[in-house]
């Protein structure tokens, strides 16, 4: 592990992953403020204030079309990367943070919700490039026996995005009425820092030399990142990789989806990406608060206990990270998937029984911890990981094309349906949650191959 791979690590995951994490869990504490100024700035429009099911809708659509960008964003992932490579994409897209941040930062200044739902989807635009670019640089920038330990670290700062989010919530620091738009625009800082410094690493290697046959580039660019001169056998496998696929141009998202030879590896890929969102577990972030308001936790704890949550978040993921090399994949998404499974159906018991039984909203709150926890542990970000690993270069942006839209569609859709949903079924709307974790858990066991320690070629090797 080089100073530079791990440096060049923590900043991509610093300034791109973790505005994820924040942007998913910002909108949390400050949703009554936010609705606050909605109603507000309807009533000096039109003389009137929002009913409650208008202003629900319209704080729904300020939540999910983060999701919505997101769905864009990744869909402009394939052509961006062939064309500016992946530090290139990542550079470029950091301007859209801070014309984002521009956006909500003077959203109440100048009295305007839409600049709020404007700046959200742009931000969520940034999220969705980068959700799929980072750990696609990263898999090809990492020796094999360190990309699952690299792989991960953005997993890390996405939950420390989260609980940044939560820490900055509170009433003490920008949890205020008059804070909420400085609290949603903080998110210039990381990424400004990452556009000062990025310049200072190479391009991706094997980009260099199997897209753009830039053996000279891809040495130096190995040399930096390794920290050595004797890169010989890292080309040479490179190489191996581009003979074999020098009869095939990068697919296109429709070729990938007809190609018989890695069906396997794009259902694997759908699976697992729909999975993680539909797992519940943005039903969480975005609503942690309602949700506790619900299991009846006082309001005055409520901001605290979700900062307790967002601690648990974090140490789940350095467990991952530090785990997956000895462990492998497949035992940790295993286990996440299975340790979310149980606690939606715990969550969905404890309401059930809190009436009767006070002491059950406890357990609600557990239940959510295990959620979390299981997710920062493996599912948060193996999937990422392992699009990288189940595909060659030719294939690999057109794989994350397909799981990166299929992760922010379901984000959408949970997003923009949970608060209708918890409303219609109570507390059995968890349920729906628990059986599709269990479902992808049992496909994981019975279909996905361990991929630690191996190249890219003896994946693809294994599959087929």
């Amino acid at each position: 592990l080089t100073f530079s791979l791990l440096s060049v690590t923590l900043l991509v995951s610093f300034g791109s992953s973790m505005l994820y994490g924040y942007n998913l869990a910002v909108v949390n504490s400050p949703a009554v403020h936010i609705k606050a100024f909605y109603n507000a700035t309807w009533s000096q429009r039109y003389g009137h204030g929002l009913a409650p099911s208008p202003l629900t809708l319209l704080y729904s659509l300020t939540v999910s079309i983060f999701a919505l960008g997101g769905l864009v964003g990744s869909l402009l992932v394939g052509v961006l990367v062939e064309r500016y490579g992946r530090k290139g994409t990542l550079s470029r897209s950091s301007v859209l943070v801070l014309l984002a941040g521009g956006f909500m930062g003077f959203s109440r200044e100048l009295g305007s919700p839409e600049m709020v739902i404007i700046g959200r989807s742009i931000t969520g635009l940034h999220s969705g490039i980068c959700l799929s670019v980072v750990p696609l640089y990263l898999g090809e920038i990492a020796p094999k026996n360190l990309r699952g330990f690299l792989g991960l670290m953005p997993s890390i700062f996405i939950c420390l995005g989260v609980f940044s989010a939560q820490i900055l919530g509170l009433p003490e620091l920008l949890g205020e009425d008059r804070f909420w738009p400085l609290f949603l625009s903080v998110v210039v800082v990381p990424t400004s820092l990452q556009l000062l410094l990025l310049h200072c690493f190479p391009e991706s290697p094997r980009y260099l030399l199997i897209e753009r046959n830039d053996v000279c580039g891809a040495t130096k660019a190995l040399c930096r990142f390794l920290g050595t001169h004797d890169v010989q056998n890292v080309i040479e496998e490179m190489k191996e990789e581009q003979r074999s696929l020098s009869s095939i141009e990068m697919v296109s998202v429709w070729q990938l989806l007809r190609d018989r030879s890695v069906r396997w590896q794009t259902i694997s890929v759908v699976v697992v990406n729909a999975g993680m969102q539909l797992s519940g577990i943005d039903a969480i972030w975005f609503y942690t608060n309602a949700i506790f308001k619900n299991a009846g936790i006082p309001v005055s704890q409520i901001p605290y206990t979700t900062v307790g949550t967002g601690a648990i978040e974090v140490v789940a993921g350095l467990i991952g990270c530090f785990t997956i090399e000895k462990l492998g994949r497949r035992p940790l998404i295993i286990t996440g998937f299975c340790a979310m499974g149980i606690c939606s159906a715990g969550i969905t018991v404890s309401l059930l029984l809190q009436t009767a039984l006070p002491w059950m909203r406890y357990v609600s709150v557990t239940c959510v911890v295990g959620i979390i926890a299981g997710f920062c542990m493996g599912p948060a970000g193996v999937p990422f990981l392992m699009t990288a690993e189940l595909f060659t270069q030719s294939h690999r942006p057109a794989a994350y094309i397909v799981g990166g839209s299929l992760n922010w569609f379901c984000n959408f859709t949970i997003g923009f349906i949970f608060p209708f949903l918890q409303m219609s079924a109570g507390a059995y709307c968890y349920l729906v949650f628990c059986g599709v974790c269990l479902l992808v858990a049992l496909y994981v066991y019975l279909i996905i191959p361990e991929t630690r320690n191996k190249t890219f070629m003896e994946i693809s090797l294994i599959f087929a």
